[in-house]
């Protein structure tokens, strides 16, 4: 069987600006700050690193909570690192699996807390990251991590139900992911490179907020979402295909190597 293709007529040329992550304007990043992950730090940190900092508008908000805690960020983007010079004690532009980080003047066990907020699907390698960030961790440092879930309702609806997979600046199909992850293979990746995560979050996207709610209760429910009917859906099930984002709270099973 032969067809002629035709292309969607929403299609929007997204990757002819959005992919340039270094030369992007500071405004794309907006207020961004991830105030629900900033709620799983344990006690007061003192020193921290925050991958992928932005304008530093989380920073600052730290800055504000914890007087006196040093923070340095790192951001691609240089509009970005540029604003958030003003907001963060030190700020080093550059992508993050490029950057030498003891050449830069970052100590091995220096920092108690680390950021990674909205960042390890952006990166060739993510696990290669975490590892390496375990070694600028104290011993009892934390790191907070949010990433994106794929298994999301509405994700997955529009491919199976209208063969979409669009897209867009930003969000769960932001254009700059490279990695994509359900909740069991991020917890196989903390397992993996030497992390154990202690405290759990989740967000649940808008649009099915309502949905989960009024299934939440049940020890299994059928739900219906378009055309998709799913039976026999327990509430761990539920919670996965509802969230947009889940959050976590890690620390490193053992001190690693100098």
């Amino acid at each position: 069987m032969t067809s002629t293709f035709a292309p969607p007529a929403s299609a929007t040329g997204l990757w002819r600006t959005a992919l340039d992550i270094e030369s992007q304007s500071a405004d794309h990043y907006k207020d961004n700050v991830n105030r629900p992950l900033l709620e799983l730090i344990d006690g007061s940190p003192r020193r921290v690193l925050e991958l992928g900092c932005a304008a530093g508008h989380c920073g600052e908000v730290l800055k504000a909570r914890y007087p006196g805690v040093y923070v340095v960020g790192i951001d691609a983007n240089r509009a970005a690192a540029q604003a958030a010079e003003r907001r963060l004690d030190r700020v080093v532009c550059g992508r993050l699996e490029d950057i030498d980080f003891e050449a830069q003047g970052i100590e091995r066990r220096s920092f108690d807390t680390v950021i990674v907020a909205d960042i390890l699907e952006h990166l060739v390698n993510p696990w290669r990251v975490l590892e390496q960030l375990a070694t600028f961790m104290t011993p009892a440092g934390q790191i907070l991590v949010s990433l994106p879930n794929v298994r999301n309702l509405t994700l997955l609806a529009d491919a199976l139900q209208n063969g979409r997979w669009t897209y867009q600046p930003q969000g769960l199909l932001d254009i700059t992911h490279l990695r994509f992850f359900t909740l069991t293979e991020m917890r196989l990746m903390f397992q993996e490179t030497g992390f154990r995560p202690d405290k759990f979050g989740a967000v649940i996207s808008r649009n099915l907020n309502d949905l989960y709610n009024a299934n939440r209760q049940s020890e299994t429910a059928t739900i219906q979402f378009g055309r998709l009917t799913l039976a026999n859906v327990t509430s761990q099930e539920l919670l996965e295909l509802c969230a947009e984002q889940f959050l976590f709270r890690c620390r490193a099973l053992s001190a690693p190597a100098s």
